[in-house]
């Protein structure tokens, strides 16, 4: 069987679920003899340190399409030209400025990607059809990372005569940001796009049940596909941190309640008992977080708890699971509705707890795994209600993490997920596709 995934990378610029969680399947896809062929979008992948994944050159780069967008730009660029604005050093270097994320700024070019061959991206799309014809071996299905891409389906499978199905991961919370006009266009595109998939694969129940609602899919079309991780990777630390150590894990932005975490810990610290209590802040940032940054820093430093606060600058793999091994809980308060949380299971798998809001996935991953406490609202002092126990009882934090564990490693381990994928391609039994069952 050959796949062809379709990625766009985040110019590992932070941690980014998206890519990594196609990369971790591509490696587990090949693992079981699928011929996998990885192709990078816009800008270049976050590989958690695996430089040797082979992929493709990166298609639709990012400065390429700006220049198509912003100035309307017809046909191809030259190959010299398009070889240096789809370079890995440029691409990498625009990947911190901070409008190139921002969904308010993207509304237009969103819906001109959607549009396909009628976009001011058809050019590309042309390209990316002519490379995927011409690969040796024609491939079975082509993968989207997320429905932002739709618009390349139609062109891909009328081209190639495969199916298309596509990852459901967080796009609402993109589209929603647009504002008007943008987002009421976009979702009535993604409506219209929805038909042409012949199966997506949402990454949760909670999402499934958001998507099939907001897009108006068939529920035969759902197969509820929770990613997972390369578990072998995983393990607890040999022993509790010698103080109580929290945690955060994900791109440093109030958008991931980074600063209710900051409010929370100035609480925390001030505890008899919890003097020497520490925070531990993983998962990179983009320009637009600087300032938020700066003031928050200021604001420990103010209170004297600059030495008991590490920013961590590096988070591949190799260094998140040390980061993760030397924390007694990871707390992740985000301020959207979250369709999947990698930063929680990888916590979890390595014996670590969590605590987030009563919201999004959550819920399902509490209560599958028994690893994590909720809390609503979203605020400082019900947060600190919350991790105050797990930060004074070890033991407790210990327990939850344990059960978290053996969870993870008996529902979430990415070998799993391939196996699964590939028996829905092939048509064999597999665990119930229903909205109430995961699998």
């Amino acid at each position: 069987m050959r796949l062809v995934q379709i990625t766009p990378g985040s110019g590992d610029q932070f941690y980014c679920e998206n890519c990594l969680r196609d990369a971790a399947l591509v490696r587990a896809l090949r693992a079981e003899g699928v011929d996998v062929v990885l192709v990078p979008m816009y800008l270049p992948l976050s590989l958690d340190g695996d430089e040797l994944l082979e992929r493709t050159e990166i298609f639709f780069g990012g400065v390429s399409v700006y220049l198509q967008q912003k100035f309307g730009l017809a046909g191809r660029f030259p190959d010299w030209l398009r070889r240096w604005l789809d370079s890995e050093s440029l691409l990498r270097h625009v990947s911190k400025r901070a409008g190139m994320t921002s969904a308010r700024q993207l509304g237009e070019m969103t819906l001109s990607m959607l549009n396909g061959p009628s976009g001011r991206q058809a050019a590309e799309l042309e390209r990316l059809g002519e490379f995927l014809s011409a690969l040796p071996n024609k491939p079975d299905a082509i993968v989207l990372s997320n429905l932002l891409l739709a618009g390349l389906a139609p062109h891909l499978k009328e081209r190639l005569k495969c199916q298309v199905l596509c990852w459901l991961q967080d796009e609402d919370g993109f589209v929603d940001a647009l504002g008007a006009p943008w987002t009421e266009q976009v979702w009535n595109r993604l409506k219209q796009l929805a038909e042409v998939f012949d199966f997506f694969l949402p990454v949760s129940r909670y999402y499934a049940e958001v998507m099939e609602q907001r897009l108006e899919i068939p529920r035969e079309k759902m197969f509820v596909c929770p990613p997972g991780l390369e578990m072998s990777d995983y393990k607890p630390a040999p022993s509790p941190p010698a103080v109580p150590t929290i945690g955060f894990l994900g791109r440093m932005s109030a958008v991931n309640g980074l600063d209710i975490l900051a409010e929370a810990f100035l609480s925390l610290a001030s505890s008899k008992g919890l003097e020497q209590c520490r925070l531990l802040v993983c998962g990179g940032k983009n320009a637009a977080d600087e300032a938020e940054l700066r003031r928050l820093r200021d604001k420990l430093k103010r209170a004297g708890l600059s030495g008991r606060v590490e920013f961590l600058e590096r988070f591949e793999k190799s260094q998140r699971l040390l980061f993760l091994q030397r924390l007694t809980v990871l707390c992740s308060p985000v301020r959207f509705q979250p369709a999947y949380a990698m930063n929680v299971l990888e916590a979890m798998a390595c014996g670590v707890p969590f605590a987030a809001p009563r919201c999004g996935v959550y819920p399902e991953w509490a209560q599958c795994t028994g690893g994590g406490l909720l809390y609503e609202p979203n605020e400082p002092r019900v947060l600190c209600e919350v991790l105050e126990p797990l930060l004074r009882e070890p033991q407790k934090a210990a327990a939850l993490g344990s059960a978290g564990r053996q969870a993870v490693l008996e529902q979430f381990d990415i070998r799993r997920t391939a196996r699964r994928l590939l028996g829905r391609f092939e048509g064999k039994r597999v665990e119930r596709e229903s909205l109430g069952d995961i699998g």
